[in-house]
């Protein structure tokens, strides 16, 4: 391939809260995107009260990143009103973007919010040229392409719309088994409607044939002997064709995941950063990192990876059939929130460590250290041997420098074994 002047592609990369929008930025996110308190599809996040969300706003801002808000529900007519003050509350914030997917919200958020840009979310099911040109036309910055496009059909997009409207294109997480993400399975086994952000990913879960007249009687779903778990998608991985991605004509990458820790959001980011950067540098520097980046970016909790429908519909290959569970191969212990003058670490636990552990310290430059636990402080001043409890506030003595918003891991037993 002849790549000449490459464009340089934004990254975009997921938040569930202050925290992971803060380790986001720092691991050199271009932009950020997060949920409120309402009307995104990811109730089970943390999301961001109104005071986070200025406080997230301001520290992207302040660092040259970019916030969007999730307004992406298919909404009810009980939506309609708290929308519109949501929208109010959202022009004062000024993040961005909003990202919406229902033509009545994009209406309100267009007369309420006028200066802040749109972006079409993938909920919109934006899989040709006249649907972008059509929300173009409206109004919208920015369309989200449905994550069953293939690079032939996005690169055809893309030839056929404006140049300035443009396109983001999911890059990395987790596949759903419904058209961009419209499902009704969680709504008709649990009432939990994944359209208004309550999914129970049914996908994820066994299932069995019964027979009418045979009650209790189950007959497995197998292909072979590998099991049952037919709907369950592998996670999709594109880190190793960014010079493909950039050819298609995309401008941003999206990385799926506001339900993910902290963990999940250094480890992607700086994955997805550096092979982007580095391409950009020298196509032959990122051919020979390559497999840093896709080790990286499996560095946290995952799925087995695939391609998704970039090179065409996916075969049997990108399913898991014998597991519903996720591969661990680090555990975040926190993340550094301030380093004290004696130089020690001040993280909220996340995961049980000890004393004498050794602990890798994950850095935004793309480095880390690895470091023995000296000295572990609890918020009471005393010391401790271990830190079971979740969340409580520790000091630490670590064997190397940290800086603020390094990410602490360590590595489990499943990735040693």
């Amino acid at each position: 391939m002849n790549y000449g002047k490459q464009k340089k592609p934004e990254l975009l990369i997921p938040a569930k809260g202050l925290e992971e929008l803060q380790v986001a930025v720092t691991f050199g996110a271009d932009a950020v995107y997060i949920g409120g308190e309402a009307f995104g599809l990811r109730a089970g996040a943390k999301n961001f009260t109104r005071d986070e969300m200025e406080e997230g706003i301001a520290f992207a801002h302040e660092r040259g990143a970019k916030v969007y808000v999730t307004a992406n529900i298919l909404a009810h007519n009980e939506d309609v009103r708290g929308a519109a003050r949501y929208f109010t509350e959202l022009k004062d914030l000024a993040p961005d973007a909003l990202i919406i997917s229902d033509p009545g919200l994009f209406s309100l958020a267009r007369e309420l919010c006028p200066d802040i840009d749109i972006h079409i979310s993938t909920q919109a099911n934006n899989t040709n040229f006249m649907t972008c040109l059509f929300w173009g036309k409206l109004g919208a910055k920015r369309i989200v392409t449905a994550r069953e496009l293939s690079f032939k059909e996005i690169k055809e997009i893309r030839e056929n719309i404006p140049g300035e409207l443009e396109l983001e294109t999911f890059v990395h997480g987790a596949m759903c088994i419904s058209y961009s993400g419209r499902c009704l399975l969680s709504n008709y086994f649990t009432g939990r409607d994944a359209n208004h952000g309550e999914c129970a990913h049914p996908c994820r879960w066994q299932y069995a044939v019964a027979e009418a007249t045979r009650p209790g009687q189950y007959l497995p779903i197998e292909e072979n002997d590998r099991g049952t778990f037919i709907f369950n998608s592998k996670d999709l991985c594109m880190v190793e064709y960014i010079p493909e991605l950039i050819e298609a004509g995309i401008d941003s990458f999206k990385v799926e995941g506001r339900m993910k820790n902290a963990l999940y959001i250094a480890s992607v980011t700086r994955a997805y950063r550096k092979a982007i950067d580095d391409f950009l540098e020298s196509p032959e520097k990122y051919e020979k990192n390559k497999a840093w980046y896709r080790e990286e970016a499996a560095k946290c909790t995952a799925r087995p990876f695939a391609t998704g429908f970039f090179f065409g519909k996916p075969d049997e290959g990108a399913q898991i059939y014998d597991s519903n569970t996720y591969t661990n191969l680090y555990t975040l212990l926190g993340v550094v929130h301030e380093v004290t003058k004696e130089g020690e670490a001040v993280i909220y636990q996340k995961n049980k460590f000890s004393l004498n552990d050794e602990i890798e310290i994950v850095h935004p430059d793309f480095t880390s250290d690895f470091a023995r636990v000296e000295r572990i402080i609890d918020d009471n001043g005393e010391e401790v041997e271990a830190a079971p409890h979740p969340k409580q506030k520790l000091r630490l003595k670590l064997g190397a420098p940290v800086g603020c918003f390094d990410v602490l891991r360590m590595q489990t037993k499943e990735a040693g074994s």
